[in-house]
């Protein structure tokens, strides 16, 4: 068996130092020119994942003593300090309440609606960019059968022309071209895994802006109760 692997090893273009094993850039470099918009996807995926990631978790951080600021300044009147302390804190939260503290004096469901056309606007800048990952994770799996059944083409259209049947070379190859079909699948996958918990992190995020405005609403409504 051993010697088998060793036999398939060797008929394979990739082994470049003729060792009888492949290092990890020899692996990718045996996939081909498929390689290289797979390895484009794979950078795509990974800055969007990590710009994605430090903006959401700089939208989520929320000071626990903002809403009772807050609602200390709006009960006592004083709509300028709790204006400007709303407008000093950058975070989406904080830009919805100062939306709603602009319209302090209207009725209710226009300062409802204010804020939520705020906070449709905060969700939209949250999950900019997020498109990219699920594109990523359904591309890159179908760029790697396309790689792998090209490479096949080729494989066979080789063995064809020069009449090679040997089985070391036939399986080294059809080897080599699953690289692609792997590589593909890895990628999709992590994309995926990448767009699920950046949702995930967006939903608790969402979570944090609408209990923050229904806290608002109420404080506007506590003084006439």
């Amino acid at each position: 068996m051993n010697d088998t692997l060793t036999h398939v090893v060797r008929h394979m273009a990739g082994d470049a130092n003729a060792d009888g094993s492949l290092s990890f850039f020899e692996l990718l470099t045996m996939g081909g020119w498929i390689m290289i918009p797979l390895g484009i996807m794979l950078l795509l995926a990974v800055y969007v994942f990590a710009e994605r990631s430090i903006a959401i978790r700089n939208a989520s951080r929320i000071d626990n003593n903002f809403m009772n600021i807050i609602r200390d300044h709006i009960v006592s009147g004083n709509v300028s300090a709790a204006r400007s302390f709303a407008k000093n804190t950058n975070n989406p939260v904080a830009r919805i309440i100062d939306k709603g503290i602009q319209r302090i004096g209207k009725p209710i469901d226009s300062i409802e609606k204010s804020m939520d056309n705020v906070g449709t606007l905060e969700m939209y800048k949250l999950e900019k960019h997020l498109a990219i990952l699920s594109v990523v994770s359904k591309a890159a799996p179908i760029f790697g059968f396309v790689g792998t059944l090209v490479g096949l083409m080729q494989l066979f259209s080789n063995i064809t022309n020069s009449n090679d049947f040997e089985v070391g070379t036939i399986a080294g190859g059809i080897y080599t071209k699953l690289i692609t079909s792997i590589t593909g699948l890895v990628i999709g996958l992590g994309a995926y895994l990448a767009y699920s918990y950046l949702n995930t992190q967006i939903d608790k995020t969402a979570n944090k802006m609408e209990a923050a405005s229904a806290d608002f609403l109420d404080v506007l409504q506590e003084p006439t109760r």
